[in-house]
């Protein structure tokens, strides 16, 4: 794969992406800030956007000059659109291990690592270092009634070896 270095007024973002990254940049700029550029913004052979363009967002509220992009040059026009969604989409597949990453966040703080640069909240954060785990519903709140009861008085119901009579 070819990574080339490019000035981030030299690319476009894709006109019709249905992905909002807004609120994701502000993490992106940290990120990038902390980690550098470590995955390069895909472009088509217009210099438009496949992936990255929360990169390339970030990149450019940083002021930076250069950054890495990819010139995916095998891509048909249809396979660019379809790669632009399945990007964004693919990672709802996977869950976190919660008793895993409850581990590595606590290891990170051991180590004095600021975990607001992973992209968490700080409710989320201390909801997964504390082990808790969501229920079914709030424990404190009362379920809506369900459908009407089919059972009349003097129904019996067979339960195994059992019979359960309504009175």
């Amino acid at each position: 794969m070819k990574i080339e270095l490019l000035s981030p007024n030299d690319i476009t973002p894709y006109p019709n992406n249905p992905r909002v990254h807004q609120s994701a940049v502000e993490h992106v700029s940290k990120s990038l800030e902390q980690f550098g550029f470590r995955q390069p913004i895909v472009v088509d052979s217009n210099k438009v956007i496949i992936v990255g363009e929360a990169r390339w967002k970030a990149s450019v509220e940083l002021g930076l000059k250069k950054i890495p992009v990819h010139i995916a040059i095998d891509l048909t026009p249809e396979q660019a659109r379809a790669y632009r969604i399945a990007d964004n989409q693919v990672g709802y597949h996977s869950d976190w291990d919660q008793e895993l990453l409850s581990i590595e966040l606590s290891e990170l703080l051991d180590d004095q690592f600021e975990l607001d640069l992973l992209g968490f909240d700080s409710d989320e954060l201390e909801k997964m270092m504390s082990g808790e785990t969501e229920g079914m519903c709030d424990p404190d709140q009362e379920p809506e009634p369900g459908e009407p009861p089919r059972s009349q008085s003097g129904s019996i119901y067979s339960l195994g070896p059992h019979r359960l009579a309504v009175g």
